[in-house]
């Protein structure tokens, strides 16, 4: 499609489950609508896989109850939800060593006690951040000046606490405590229910799994949009005056009289913008880059772990493999682990070779669950890093000084631009659960547009 004569009332650019919804709500709305997708699919950073005949996500996986946009689009799909397998003990791996606990760590005690404090340290701190606005908070530029880690280096005094705060800020964030400032850690936090909803199972947000995979709802969403998508559509300009837009794309330009980027900032900010986007969006753009994860699914002939009275969850700072799940259908069937490499783990792994990054996840897996482990008989992994329209996952973050200095602009329109994509929204960013309300509020914002 070269130079279209055909004016849209909306060009979103961006298939993700962002982009989605921001297009099928707008088209419920009676508008005319056109979504340009770089890749030969749709999804974004969820993405369908398999493994040994069974389907998995290469992408974002879990809901919580907390996240009701999702909940209720699957429902409304017709996709039901799984339990994540629990039973059993879980494991945690420190210095080397593994131990096994329920509910909570084992830690010695002057660490627990200290967590205790930080978790209300936390819980105040972020009592005083403004709804979708914390770089107004009284304390915002002395909170943003310091990155986490400086943050647990001059307040946290055990050594058990520090590790465990640098542990969750791989496991959740997929990044190192010394890259993300403590303001924006405590956003995370708040909008994504607290600490205890992000890294609970029961009651938080890996309560659940979707039966079939996650990957199914951009998917079906997709379906109904139909010829209103463009894969294989890369944009590479946008053109905006007090007439409409015009994007160009690599199958020609198109014209509009509004655009939705629901990309990650970091790609927003390959797309050349005429004219040039205000200061503070360019800047905020530049400055937000991806968390680092590979995700691995690792397929035996059964669930042995099970048998052991293990759940199949390990967590670990120190192994490359740092976060592990049971994966599995049932009991009577193949066994599956999925497992998370994240921050500084994910670039040193993404370096190697598949055959030596393989060799070095079945040597953490050995670590955590025995001799059991060296026997698989499937693996397949995704290197999000290494994926041109992801650079990375699970979403961007904001490091030390970027919030204050440009947080203001992340949602701002710039004339007949606007913003979805998860890293957009006030409740769960980096969720799909994000992604969807991103998309709402945009469409929302497009339906009162002339």
């Amino acid at each position: 499609m070269a130079d279209s004569d055909r004016r849209y009332d909306v060009i979103v650019i961006g298939a993700g489950l962002s982009g989605l919804k921001t297009a099928l709500e707008l088209k419920k709305a009676g508008k005319s609508i056109l979504v340009l997708e770089a890749r030969d699919r749709v999804g974004g950073r969820s993405m369908p896989g398999e493994i040994c005949g069974q389907a998995v996500d290469f992408g974002g996986q879990w809901v919580g109850p907390q996240q009701t946009q999702l909940l209720a689009q699957a429902r409304e799909l017709g996709i039901e939800t799984r339990p994540q397998y629990t039973e059993g003990a879980n494991l945690l791996s420190r210095h080397g060593r593994v131990s096994r606990y329920t509910s909570t760590p084992k830690l010695p005690l002057p660490s627990l006690v200290e967590l205790g404090l930080i978790e209300r340290r936390w819980r105040r701190d972020i009592a005083t951040l403004p709804l979708g606005a914390p770089w107004s908070a009284e304390r915002a530029r002395e909170w943003d000046a310091l990155s986490l880690e400086s943050w647990a280096l001059h307040n946290v005094r055990t050594e058990g606490a520090r590790y465990f705060v640098r542990t969750i800020a791989g496991a959740l964030l997929c990044i190192d405590t010394s890259q993300i400032s403590y303001l924006h850690f405590l956003e995370m936090l708040r909008s994504c229910g607290g600490l205890e909803t992000m890294i609970g199972v029961e009651g938080g947000a890996q309560q659940d799994k979707f039966a079939g995979g996650a990957w199914q709802i951009p998917k079906r969403l997709a379906d109904i949009l139909g010829a209103d998508i463009e894969l294989e559509c890369p944009v590479h300009a946008v053109e905006q005056d007090a007439a409409g837009v015009r994007v160009f794309a690599a199958r020609g330009a198109y014209l509009a009289r509004h655009v939705v980027v629901a990309v990650p900032p970091i790609l927003a900010s390959r797309i050349h913008f005429t004219p040039g986007l205000p200061a503070r969006r360019a800047g905020l753009m530049q400055r937000m880059p991806m968390g680092a994860v590979i995700k691995v699914h690792i397929a035996y002939e059964t669930p042995f772990w099970r048998q052991a009275g293990l759940s199949g969850s390990a967590v670990s700072g120190d192994r490359h493999l740092g976060t592990v799940f049971d994966q599995s259908l049932g009991d009577d069937g193949i066994g599956v682990l999925v497992g998370l490499i994240e921050a500084r783990h994910a670039v040193a792994m993404s370096a190697l070779d598949p055959d030596a990054r393989r060799a070095a996840v079945v040597d953490d897996l050995v670590h955590y669950f025995g001799a059991a482990a060296s026997r698989p008989i499937g693996y397949v992994e995704q290197d999000w890093l290494t994926e041109r329209w992801s650079l990375g996952g699970y979403a961007a973050h904001m490091p030390p000084g970027v919030m204050t200095g440009y947080g203001d602009a992340l949602r701002e329109p710039c004339g007949r631009i606007h913003w979805a994509g998860t890293e957009a929204a006030t409740e769960f960013p980096g969720y799909l659960e994000g992604a969807l309300r991103a998309g709402i509020r945009a469409a929302e914002v497009l339906r009162q547009a002339a």
